[in-house]
């Protein structure tokens, strides 16, 4: 399938997710908006993917939000009664944001990690992308700027609730309220990025050979950390550890144990079984 926003490739298990409009500065058009799922949930589908690494084009990873996604609330209600829009706007408006928003919550819902890479600018809502990621890399270049607050705006499709998981919560509110970049330095001072590199090219090597690592563990076992990780943070201790307990009683599988320990003495690739497709299904696959 292909895509106007990004283009797809799988090899060696790790499905690469490129932003394609760098003549844009890659802003977040519609179509962005309606394929990122699409594109996820068709990675998904395909068993043998254990990683994703998303990255970008141009000088800038993204600028963030196109002025042509604020309008999505209003589309439909050409012709109909001004009073009617009025009494809708808030509705119209509630449920565009929830799209929105959807969007990048499906990559921290997804089963495997997802690796951001990013070079230039990370603006606006492309602050509230990478922190729906698991790993986030930048080149020395890079910054992340939650911009909304230049605009008069309240930043709204995700960044928030994440961030101030990531960042100091001082530092949050400093960038959230001066719209000031955060350097690449900055950012992994604060480990908000794992890694700096002196450019794109040397990134995107460096996250290639982090995902190649990932994708030689048992895809079961990366599952269930990256689901317990996630749960952990919004949960107390207690909660957290009953979870792990269920968790484990149903999904640990002694054969992947034992597979990992005798491949690491023999010294060779272990071999896996794929995670099986997800239940859900979007409308398009990568086959089709």
């Amino acid at each position: 399938m292909t895509y106007q926003c990004f283009d797809l490739t799988i090899e060696n298990k790790i499905a690469h997710v490129v932003m394609n409009r760098p003549e844009k500065r890659n802003s977040m058009i519609p179509a962005y908006w309606d394929e990122l799922p699409i594109v996820v949930d068709d990675i998904e589908n395909h068993g043998e993917v254990r990683v994703i690494v998303i990255s970008s084009t141009g000088p800038h990873f993204t600028s963030g939000m196109d002025v042509s996604s604020f309008g999505n609330s209003q589309k439909g209600m050409e012709g109909e009664d001004p009073t009617k829009q009025a009494r809708l706007k808030g509705a119209r408006f509630y449920a565009n944001v929830k799209h929105l928003q959807a969007a990048f919550t499906c990559l921290e819902k997804c089963r495997v990690p997802v690796l951001a890479a990013v070079q230039g600018g990370a603006i606006g809502a492309g602050v509230d992308l990478v922190t729906a990621c698991d790993l986030r890399y930048a080149t020395e270049d890079a910054f992340f700027s939650i911009f909304e607050i230049n605009i008069g705006m309240t930043a709204d499709v995700g960044t928030f609730p994440r961030i101030t998981a990531l960042l100091p919560e001082g530092i949050v509110k400093e960038i959230a309220y001066t719209g000031r970049r955060l350097t690449a330095l900055e950012a992994k001072g604060f480990g908000f990025v794992n890694n700096i590199y002196k450019n794109q090219e040397e990134m995107l090597a460096g996250v290639m050979e982090t995902a190649e690592e990932i994708a030689r563990k048992a895809p079961l076992a990366i599952y269930g950390s990256k689901h317990i990780i996630n749960y952990s943070r919004d949960h107390t201790t207690d909660d957290a550890l009953d979870y792990i307990n269920i968790w484990n009683a149903s999904m640990l599988q002694s054969d992947e144990i034992q597979e990992a320990m005798q491949a690491n003495a023999e010294k060779r690739e272990a071999e896996f079984v794929d995670l099986p497709p997800p239940t859900r299904r979007t409308k398009g696959t990568i086959n089709d």
